[in-house]
């Protein structure tokens, strides 16, 4: 519902916040898939929080229509479908990757460490947006919202993105403000990250955080058993069945003991939402999808 977004003369497009993307086409299992690639951070080369500050591509709260979400949340929920909240990959509740995106990765996570007033420029910039931006959103929806989804990776495949100590001081405070605003108006809300993020698990659940996505598969201490074990009564987990081996290069019968085997570690006692750790990509065989949805029903049932 926002502005047209600006397409340069190269064939880029600009995001929300003025960072250009380019479409980029790969092969695939059956044809070709297509993504939008970040071509130029344009903040990689300001210096001074004052350049920060100048930016002219900042984005308002303002440009959006919010009076149509009461009757689209109330389209979903006639179909007896819950209504979740999660903008798109461009444009959702988070301030790391926006980041990232605007002063490119490397240079941020530096910033954490080296300029801490240039990075907390940009973060605090762009959560003062998403503030305003999800108030509205949840105030015009009217309690039609079932869940809020936010969305900043703090994790890669062995630790964290930085130290657990600099993600509290630099990350946390704007991340529990997201899920105060959205329990303001009695909504839970979902935390996606990939990556290994135990270190921080304590840090989540005591700024509020209700559901965790996605239990990435193959990270270090995020065992399934484990996770259940240690947090299963502070959290709902979400997610847990890895798009990096068995669905595009394993046998059926390899998804179906993926699903038996997560299921078996986390469904007791509730608390759990089956699903792949990320979008199913078009590297997997059919043949293994229809295998994996045969296997939710198959193990995620309870007994009557």
């Amino acid at each position: 519902m926002g502005p047209p977004l600006r397409r340069l003369p190269d064939g880029t497009q600009e995001d929300i916040w003025g960072v250009p993307r380019r479409t980029v086409t790969v092969p695939a299992a059956d044809g070709m898939e297509t993504y939008q690639e970040l071509t130029e951070p344009p903040l990689a080369a300001a210096s001074t929080v004052e350049e920060i500050e100048s930016y002219d591509h900042w984005p308002s709260p303002d440009w959006y229509d919010y009076r149509r979400i009461e009757a689209q949340c109330a389209q979903v929920r006639e179909q007896g479908r819950v209504v979740v909240f999660m903008g798109d990959r461009l444009n959702r509740i988070a301030q790391l990757k926006p980041a990232m995106y605007l002063r490119g990765i490397e240079q941020i996570l530096v910033d954490m460490m080296a300029q801490p007033e240039l990075f907390r420029a940009i973060v605090d910039r762009i959560a003062g947006f998403y503030f305003e931006y999800l108030r509205r959103i949840l105030e015009a929806a009217r309690g039609g919202i079932d869940i809020l989804v936010t969305g900043d990776d703090f994790g890669a495949q062995e630790s964290l993105l930085c130290k657990p100590s600099l993600w509290r001081q630099m990350l946390q405070p704007n991340f529990r403000t997201f899920i105060d605003i959205s329990h303001c108006y009695r909504v839970p809300v979902m935390h996606h990250t990939c990556g290994s993020v135990w270190e921080i698990l304590p840090d989540l659940v005591d700024s509020g955080l209700d559901i965790l996505n996605p239990i990435q598969p193959g990270t270090r201490n995020m065992e399934p058993d484990r996770l259940k074990r240690q947090f299963g009564d502070k959290l709902t987990f979400h997610g847990g069945i890895s798009i990096q081996r068995n669905l595009p290069f394993g046998t059926p019968a390899a998804v179906r003991d993926e699903v038996r085997t997560l299921m078996a570690a986390m469904k007791s006692g509730g608390g759990f939402w089956v699903c792949t750790a990320h979008n199913i990509q078009a590297d997997v065989p059919p043949e293994n999808a229809i295998a994996l949805f045969e296997a939710y029903q198959e193990y995620g049932k309870y007994e009557r």
